[in-house]
């Protein structure tokens, strides 16, 4: 039997309200190549039943763990049973439009040395797709607003890239971050066309979750500056100076915000030790 193409991973829990149209939205695209992989992370609801209903079409399996595994470990898990020379995750509470995945696989099959693909809004140096070196991955994502700050649903990966690097690190929140930092210091990326994936946001999504609490806050930070200290980074010595410098007055102020306007005096205390920032980077916002 023939290897699919690309793989669409889905990974769900408690998703009974959304999954159906996740599926169809994949079942629907122009692109016919692909097998479709739903792995359940012990769900309470009645989201295997539904997304069992379309097993019916060879391309679509699913997987239900034995216990619970969390949002980067079933991820991993998901791409483990993946056969396409592509991973394309699509939540179970998002849609990809129905020319989504065929722009998204031509996009990489167009620059071969590329192994990420990652949906942004439009630029003024150029049409998209475009292909971005390391160096200027990292510089348009510390210095230039976030290239990188694409979710799951946003892109698409080369499988053998992700399997070299071991796949996600597990870190709540920020695990997909992570790896594209980790990917983008490697091998060239793929600058997408936006209007590919449509994002739902409700409370129960993980991205409230961070938001609500100060994981985000905490966790971005950190991986951001240890991405600046991996043998790989494409920056030089100046650059990574002028990111590590901005990266302190952005957390810092963040931190202040947090002490001040929300009234979380302990937890802004608790993140500035997790950020080992010391007390003259705080007081730097003002320098």
């Amino acid at each position: 039997m023939t290897a699919p193409l690309v793989s669409v991973l889905t990974t769900a829990y408690n998703r009974e309200k959304y999954i159906a149209q996740a599926i169809e939205s994949v079942l629907a695209s122009s692109l016919k190549d692909f097998e479709l992989i739903i792995v359940d992370d012990c769900s309470k609801d009645h989201t295997v039943e539904i997304a069992r209903r379309y097993t019916a079409d060879s391309r679509v399996q699913v997987h239900v763990n034995e216990k619970n595994l969390g949002d980067y470990p079933n991820r991993n898990r998901a791409a483990s049973f993946a056969c396409g020379k592509y991973l394309k995750y699509l939540d179970s509470d998002d849609v990809i439009y129905p020319h989504g995945l065929e722009v998204m696989v031509s996009s990489m099959e167009r620059f071969p040395d590329a192994v990420l693909g990652l949906v942004r809004p439009q630029r003024n140096d150029g049409p998209d797709p475009a292909q971005i070196s390391p160096k200027e991955a990292y510089v348009q994502h510390f210095l230039e607003g976030g290239f990188l700050d694409a979710g799951p649903s946003g892109t698409i990966i080369q499988t053998s890239a992700f399997r070299k690097l071991g796949g996600f690190s597990g870190k709540r929140f920020v695990g997909d971050a992570e790896m594209w930092l980790r990917l983008a210091a490697r091998w060239p990326v793929v600058r997408l066309v936006s209007g590919l994936i449509w994002w739902r946001r409700h409370e129960q999504q993980e991205i409230a979750l961070g938001f609500s609490s100060s994981g985000y806050l905490e966790w971005n930070y950190r991986v951001g500056v240890a991405s600046l200290m991996q043998r790989e980074c494409p920056l030089n010595a100046e650059q990574k100076s002028r990111v590590l410098s901005f990266l302190k007055r952005t957390q810092a102020r963040a931190l202040l915000r947090l002490f001040f306007q929300h009234r979380q005096p302990m937890e802004a205390l608790r993140v500035m030790r997790a950020s080992d920032l010391s007390l003259a980077d705080m007081l730097h916002v003002w320098a």
